[in-house]
């Protein structure tokens, strides 16, 4: 059975690192759907940083919009895929003037529909601070918290992800799975 993954935490909290060991557990063809866009110099460090620390573990597919549709098609080939990072891409369809709340519902049915291989969504939990000052930033938040709730209800295993430790918020803790089958 396809196990479907949540991992939320804070900016720099390590749940990028525990994700990326969680798919290389759980498939030997994991594919990582990068959701950034390389607008700046900063950024494009960023990203070139990252893909540098994956090395040849994972095949990039890079998608900041149409999630689904990249979903769909990274299943032919991949058993697991990482999708890194569900902020960015919301930040993505804000900028876009698309529909968050579409696109994260047709995301959802996407999850449910795939069976051939295995989703790990990360996301920064952004709920947590103080209510931001502009209406922009505040509509990112509810945005975020519906799209992590709705998702979370979909997903089999949620994880909250602090100082590079997981905390299990729903299903298996991390190994959990594996254990059960090196001990059969």
């Amino acid at each position: 059975m396809t196990r479907h993954v949540l991992v939320l935490g804070g900016a720099r909290s390590g749940k990028t690192a525990f994700s990326e060991s969680l798919a290389l557990r759980s498939g030997v063809r994991p594919a990582y759907l990068a959701t950034a866009e390389a607008l700046d110099g900063e950024m494009r460090d960023r990203v070139a940083s990252h893909k540098a620390g994956r090395g040849d573990r994972f095949v990039t597919i890079e998608e900041p919009i149409a999630l689904s549709d990249a979903l769909l098609k990274a299943s032919i080939d991949h058993d697991v895929i990482l999708v890194d990072c569900l902020t960015l891409w919301i930040t993505n369809l804000l900028l876009a003037n698309e529909d968050v709340a579409q696109h994260v519902s047709e995301l959802g049915a996407t999850l449910v529909q795939l069976k051939a291989a295995k989703v790990i969504l990360v996301s920064n939990e952004v709920g947590l601070g103080i209510v931001p000052d502009n209406a922009m930033a505040r509509t990112f938040r509810d945005l975020a918290g519906s799209a992590h709730q709705r998702l979370a209800e979909i997903c089999d295993d949620v994880y909250f992800v602090v100082a590079g430790l997981p905390m299990t918020l729903k299903g298996e803790a991390p190994g959990q799975a594996e254990s059960r089958i090196h001990e059969a």
